[in-house]
């Protein structure tokens, strides 16, 4: 089986860059993200109305070319989990997380018996399909998958400390517009409140050695995040990413046209 080199760096403290998938789940997405030198797909099933058909392919085309499939899932039920895990997704991101025995369910769901309460099935998309000693696969897949828990609620703020400090979970991510949305302060990211609630945030990374994740949308971001100590980044969502670069190719034309 695979391992996750994503996984590994970051627990060796290094930096991890991706994008998502949201819109353009085609089959040339995971080899474009990689020849752009992306380390890893994360592909939305919160918001994108993906299905696991879908997600089962991507998984698939990520295969042979050094790409981390990754997904967010639409609810945190163990049905969710163990199905894009059981597809080949190598890690998962969890939305909403608000408390640490939610993250204990979502750990435990990741992992096969005695350590959690995945199933069984092997032979199949999860392990490439190949043979081997399931012992063996059971250690590696429990050591690959990446949990990311989501803290964009106000409730995940004031239990960020608990929730990091759960076993298994490998990083917290940031849901910046949910967390503003639920801070009474719809996309105000300069909000002290906000400011506030990352402060926290980082400080429960930092004291559980939790890598941090954040989307980031423009290189201003990214600077202001990885002086605050993120390392895992997704750069923007693929329909954002042809929406501003092809605006800016015809801002240019217009230009040119009305000089």
């Amino acid at each position: 089986m695979r391992t996750n080199p994503v996984k590994e760096k970051l627990l060796a403290g290094q930096a991890a860059f991706g994008t998502m998938g949201w819109e353009f789940l085609v089959p040339g997405l995971p080899q474009i993200v990689k020849a752009a030198g992306a380390e890893f797909l994360l592909i939305d099933m919160e918001h994108a109305g993906t299905s696991y058909e879908t997600l089962k392919q991507q998984v698939a085309l990520s295969r042979g070319i050094d790409l981390v499939p990754m997904v967010r899932v639409p609810a945190n039920q163990y049905h969710n989990i163990s199905r894009a895990l059981d597809l080949g997704a190598m890690g998962i991101m969890a939305p909403m997380v608000a408390s640490a025995e939610e993250a204990k369910h979502i750990v435990s769901c990741t992992r096969y018996p005695p350590d959690g309460r995945r199933g069984a099935a092997f032979g199949f998309a999860a392990d490439d399909y190949a043979a081997g000693p399931v012992a063996e696969k059971i250690k590696i897949a429990n050591a690959r998958t990446l949990v990311m828990c989501l803290i964009e609620t106000d409730e995940g703020v004031r239990n960020v400390d608990e929730i990091a400090a759960v076993p298994g979970v490998d990083v917290l991510w940031v849901g910046h517009f949910d967390l503003t949305n639920f801070l009474g302060i719809p996309a105000q990211f300069d909000h002290p409140k906000y400011i506030d609630a990352i402060d926290r945030i980082v400080a429960a990374a930092k004291k559980h050695n939790k890598a941090l994740g954040f989307m980031t949308a423009d290189d201003e971001w990214s600077r202001a995040y990885w002086e605050k100590g993120f390392r895992l980044f997704a750069v923007g969502v693929d329909s954002m990413l042809l929406q501003g670069a092809l605006g800016a190719g015809l801002q240019t034309l217009r230009q040119l046209e009305n000089r």
